[in-house]
């Protein structure tokens, strides 16, 4: 994929809000170690800045 972003969980959920769950549920994840791989977008960029102590973002 051209201008694609890989996003991986790091860490666990337990303990997060209902809007950093539904974060994580949006872009695919929810369990740790899950990788997704999405084209790279401003609205995609908010979803992981809201969770960005829970994943690891490259590229």
């Amino acid at each position: 994929m051209a201008d694609a972003v890989k996003i991986t969980q790091i860490k666990s959920a337990n303990g997060a809000s209902p809007r950093q769950r539904d974060a994580l549920r949006t872009l695919g994840l929810g369990r740790i170690g899950r990788s997704t791989e999405r084209p790279d977008h401003p609205t995609l960029r908010g979803a992981v800045r809201v969770v960005e102590h829970l994943v690891k973002v490259e590229g």
